[in-house]
């Protein structure tokens, strides 16, 4: 039966009203491309992590029945413990098999899948868990393959007049921000829950290209009752990007409560879909990103923004696969040779090496002086310098590195583009430390050019490495 046939077999009767929650959807024969229908699903999770994933199971056959491609569930979609000891008991790795039959439902469904934080246990070298555990944002493709994944970076350590929480006792924050993630909806900027609050976050992804934010959440009654729906309006509207809210509602135990009312958000601030106050319920809408284009273009404020006053910039939010060539004065760096990116810069192996190691980090637009740079490309420059430096010592097992910049032509500077020098350092590399700075002058007299392949397998281990490290 087709999904249009089903949606006419509901509306005159043939599947009862309580089966389905409809909020704001409406049949779009159009044929725009860029239009998406995406779910969002709202659910009671408890301790019983076999009922969950029954729940899950209904929420999936519900937005399948809403032509939805794309499910987005709640934090806590896996489970709500009771205590500290329950919630590190019932966690489990990435590759559990919890997680394995998300990957099923995913596949069998044929639909992208976000898991909206999920208890991620971390094994110590001899297989046992740890004390924390991290909450995980996970983000599986129509095959049932992990896509992306985000730790969730701000915790929930709250007192209120009607509750207290404290979400460190159990978690690890996250150590960085994720950059948005291609899917078929356009440019996904992954959050968790808490994470709505703090603004700077959502600008990052802004900047970096999100045209969607998600925030799945286990939100908190008293303080979603205040702010839930405030926050979510505001972030798409600074942002001019769609916002998708999945939420847990109801009572999970006799300590805690959420409040519900999944949300999706249009780029101008409007509720597409609301989940109001309705347990194991779906709310549909579809994600157009020609009104991402409309409203950025007709209020372009990330161009307004004044970037020779202020910035905000993520460390270490940078990718690794790498797209395109750049230039570097006159010369063209080869995207193999290129092993990080971020929004202003890339690092790059070294065609002639003083040290075993020496990489160059370049900014992207073209200048020949540091006091050409604006603010936001002296922050993101400098963030992407010392995450290379702490790279580098931590693939060669070194304790220190030289970071030098030769600022115009005076200075030793032969390639006129702003670039610094990361070099590791080994002990007794040098008879004499400084002589470091004399080798880096002459490095051009009696070297041959390293030759591509060399250049290109080198960046590719450090490739490697920051996949798997970092």
């Amino acid at each position: 039966m087709s999904c249009h046939r089903q949606l006419f077999e509901f509306m005159v009767g043939k599947v009862t009203k309580h089966h389905f929650l409809w909020n704001n959807l409406s049949i779009r024969m159009s044929s725009n491309q860029s239009s998406k229908v995406i779910a969002i699903g709202q659910m009671c999770a408890t301790n019983n992590k076999a009922d969950n994933m029954r729940q899950v199971e209904e929420l999936f056959a519900k937005a399948k029945m809403q032509c939805a491609t794309f499910l987005f569930l709640p934090e806590c979609c896996d489970f709500v413990g009771e205590h500290r000891k329950q919630t590190l008991e019932l966690s489990e790795p990435l590759d559990g098999a919890t997680m394995n039959k998300y990957k099923e439902l995913a596949k069998t469904h044929r639909m992208w899948l976000s898991l909206g934080g999920i208890h991620e246990s971390i094994l110590d070298e001899n297989k046992c868990k740890t004390e924390k555990i991290y909450n995980t944002h996970v983000l599986l493709n129509d095959i049932g393959e992990v896509v992306s994944f985000y730790r969730k970076l701000h915790l929930f350590d709250v007192e209120t007049e009607e509750m207290r929480f404290r979400e460190s006792d159990v978690v690890n924050p996250g150590t960085h921000m994720v950059p948005p993630v291609n899917t078929p909806i356009g440019l996904l900027g992954m959050q968790i829950c808490y994470d709505l609050r703090f603004g700077e976050a959502s600008s990052i992804l802004r900047k970096s290209g999100a045209q969607v934010l998600t925030y799945p959440s286990a939100f908190a009654y008293s303080t979603g009752k205040a702010h839930w729906e405030i926050l979510l309006r505001a972030r798409a509207i600074e942002n001019q990007c769609y916002v998708i809210a999945a939420a847990q509602i109801g009572a999970h135990n006799s300590k805690r409560t959420s409040w519900g009312h999944g949300l999706i958000v249009d780029p101008w601030g409007k509720v597409l879909a609301n989940c109001e106050n309705e347990n194991l319920a779906v709310a549909t809408a579809e994600i157009d990103l020609n009104k991402n284009a409309s409203v950025r273009r007709n209020m372009p404020v990330l161009h307004h923004k004044r970037n020779d006053v202020y910035s905000l910039t993520a460390f270490g939010m940078g990718i690794i696969d790498i797209t395109q060539d750049w230039k570097f004065a006159n010369n063209t760096i080869r995207k193999e040779t290129i092993f990080y990116e971020t929004e202003h810069c890339f690092a790059f192996t070294n065609l002639r090496c003083v040290v075993k190691g020496h990489v160059l980090v370049s900014t992207k637009r073209e200048m020949k002086r540091l006091d050409n740079l604006l603010c936001h490309e002296m922050c993101d420059l400098f963030c992407t310098v010392c995450k290379i430096q702490r790279m580098l010592e931590d693939f060669y097992g070194t304790t220190s590195a030289t970071v030098t910049v030769q600022d115009g032509p005076d200075a030793g500077q032969t390639v006129p583009h702003v670039h610094f020098h990361i070099m590791p350092r080994r002990p007794g590399d040098f008879s004499e430390n400084d002589h470091i700075y004399t080798r880096m002058d002459d490095r051009c007299l009696d070297q041959p050019d390293r030759s591509i392949e060399d250049r290109i397998a080198e960046a590719q281990k450090y490739r490697d490495f920051i996949k798997r490290q970092y």
